[in-house]
């Protein structure tokens, strides 16, 4: 009787990783997070005639509605001027919103790569969430400007705002991984999720002051960790000063707990991304 052998092949999507194989995996891929950052950069705008100039425009346009709307329509007593006041946390929830609902899509947009190639899945949403920063820095640029033309002084405190986007990062991060991974196997978690981000910036004193808020519902806004997230923020560009001990700790806290849970429920769904991409 004569012995034959065969040829196995495993598909490599369905091996399965440890936490500390995933981040191997990560550093080993390092060029490819590089590239995938730079993808998400270039493609954006690729058929835009100004291009990365949008990044930085959007808030100047943003700036001239709100400065009609509220100032000559409405007023917020207190809140002068009321663009730098909004736009110092509009433009990092822009970041959260629009980070985490392009997370969504990355896994089933790089479904082919992973059913050929065995790549680290967590890639996608931590190379999304490097380009949104990236867009989050240079949307700062043109709001300095605005602040030196309506003469509101920029003062040491804005040294702080590497750190307030890194624990903005990490928490944005953390809840990427956790929406990413519901997505693959519920497809209107997408659909309901970009709904309910209408919810959360109006849920934010983003618009408005947080002392309208009556007492009776003021637990909600300051049961939202987005409000403590976002000070961090706003303290150093709108006040001039660094958040209270208080806002960074709750802010720490968050972004922890955020990552730590995204990542839990991420890693053990992913067992089984390859049935359902």
């Amino acid at each position: 009787m004569i012995e034959s052998s065969s040829t196995v092949l495993v598909n490599a999507a369905e091996h399965r990783v440890g936490t500390l194989e995933e981040l191997r995996d990560l550093a080993r891929h390092s060029h490819l997070l590089a590239s995938l950052v730079k993808r998400d950069l270039t493609v954006r705008y690729k058929r835009s005639v100004i291009g990365f100039f949008w990044t930085m425009l959007n808030p100047l346009l943003l700036m001239i509605i709100l400065t009609v709307v509220f100032s000559a329509l409405f007023r917020f007593e207190g809140i002068e001027p009321y663009a730098v006041y909004f736009l110092s946390e509009y433009l990092v929830f822009g970041f959260f919103s629009q980070t985490t609902v392009t997370s969504m899509t990355s896994l089933s947009w790089n479904g082919g790569l992973m059913k050929k190639v065995r790549v680290p899945k967590s890639i996608f949403a931590i190379s999304t969430t490097i380009s949104g920063l990236v867009n989050l820095c240079l949307a700062y640029i043109p709001l300095f400007v605005i602040m030196m033309v309506l003469d509101a002084p920029i003062r040491p405190a804005v040294f702080f705002l590497p750190v307030a986007f890194l624990i903005i990062g990490v928490f944005t991060l953390g809840v990427s991984f956790f929406l990413s991974a519901l997505a693959v196997y519920f497809e209107d978690v997408s659909h309901m999720y970009q709904v309910a981000t209408i919810g959360l910036m109006y849920m934010t004193p983003i618009i408005y002051p947080i002392s309208i808020i009556p007492y009776k519902y003021l637990w909600l806004v300051r049961g939202n960790p987005l409000t403590h997230l976002f000070k961090l923020a706003r303290d150093p560009i709108y006040l001039g000063q660094l958040p209270a001990g208080h806002v960074i700790q709750a802010s720490v806290i968050s972004a922890v707990v955020a990552l730590v849970l995204g990542w839990l429920v991420f890693h053990r769904l992913s067992r089984n991304f390859y049935h359902h991409l």
